[in-house]
């Protein structure tokens, strides 16, 4: 019973504590190498290098990059839970990405929607994206409070 109410504890604290992150496919970034993007490459994961960070799961397309990951994963966490930046920036709302369309910016990760003709890295760029990525600094906080 006492390792039961630990489990609990734990699996309790670990869901009010993680960060929001956008799972779909049971991943961050849809089972894509968080790592591989710093290289300019969208490479999907490999199950065999998986982590867990907090509290949500990662895939790696090589050893090397699950190792790279380990040791530093906050700099390869995709910024917005890994929800279209252009979306949270321009509505505040938490849209789906297309895993392959992503930027690098300012050493972060930035992950977009490309779908039905819509590319929202081009209207990123278009629109400005220093002025977006202010507002969807700001629009994250709030969303990530309720």
């Amino acid at each position: 019973m006492r390792n039961l109410i630990t489990f609990l504890v734990l699996a309790f604290s670990t869901t009010i504590f993680a960060q929001d992150y956008n799972l779909k496919k049971g991943y961050v970034a849809e089972g894509y190498d968080v790592v591989a993007y710093f290289s300019n490459k969208a490479e999907k994961g490999d199950k065999k290098y998986t982590a867990n960070y907090d509290g949500v799961k990662f895939k790696f397309s090589s050893q090397e990059n699950l190792d790279t990951f380990k040791n530093a994963p906050e700099n390869y966490l995709p910024q917005y839970g890994g929800y279209c930046a252009y979306a949270i920036g321009v509505k505040a709302e938490k849209v789906s990405i297309d895993p392959e369309t992503f930027e690098i910016r300012d050493k972060k990760l930035y992950l977009f929607y490309n779908s039905w003709g819509t590319n929202t890295l081009k209207l990123w760029k278009k629109e400005g994206a220093d002025e977006l990525k202010i507002k969807a600094d700001k629009n994250w906080k709030k969303i990530t409070k309720k």
